[in-house]
């Protein structure tokens, strides 16, 4: 059976209201309202993982949790990498588990995300301490496609994860936060 991959591209939101409207026109129905979300990114010692390009990821999600193993991504004009996920029944169970094996937390950042879909693919919304981004998932067609249709340019993808858009915002800004949390960033929670 073949790894399950993920293909996606992200993009920055100037305007959401008019972007949720773009999704409506174009056919989407939201799936999941904004919901809180913090993720916690784990490594080896030496960070083992982040070398080889692999991500290793407990997110609790609303009121549910996943860990997530992301491998080494291929980058073209999209982004594409196998992704592992299971639920996990008891988040903080599975911080100790990872601890027991070695594992440390290296990085956490947080999001309010909603979701939609037209049923072929996903698009999120995701409010960060650093802006509004969306994510396009599903097919590369399916994906230039609804892009265009929500009016982003290609020059516009982003295909890196949210760690180091935080660090290159982090050199750009001065900002002393350690984390992408909203009380890191801003001092507070929103």
């Amino acid at each position: 059976m073949p790894a399950p991959k993920e293909t996606e591209i992200k993009f920055r939101i100037a305007d959401l209201a008019a972007l949720t409207r773009a999704l409506k026109r174009a056919g989407f129905k939201l799936i999941t309202p904004c919901t809180h979300e913090m993720n916690v990114l784990y490594d080896l010692p030496g960070q083992k993982l982040r070398k080889r390009g692999e991500l290793l990821r407990l997110r609790r999600y609303g009121d549910k949790w996943f860990l997530t193993h992301k491998a080494k991504s291929k980058t073209g004009k999209h982004k594409v990498r196998v992704e592992r996920e299971t639920a996990v029944e008891d988040g903080k169970q599975m911080d100790g588990i990872l601890r027991a094996l070695g594992f440390s937390p290296t990085f956490r950042y947080e999001k309010y995300r909603a979701e939609w879909t037209d049923g072929k693919g996903h698009v999120v919304l995701d409010k960060t301490p650093i802006g509004d981004f969306g994510e396009i998932e599903g097919g590369a067609r399916w994906i230039d496609r609804t892009a265009k249709a929500l009016h982003i340019a290609r020059k516009d993808y982003i295909t890196q994860t949210y760690a180091p858009m935080f660090f290159e915002w982090k050199r750009r800004t001065g900002s002393k936060a350690e984390d992408m949390t909203f009380r890191a960033v801003r001092g507070k929670g929103i």
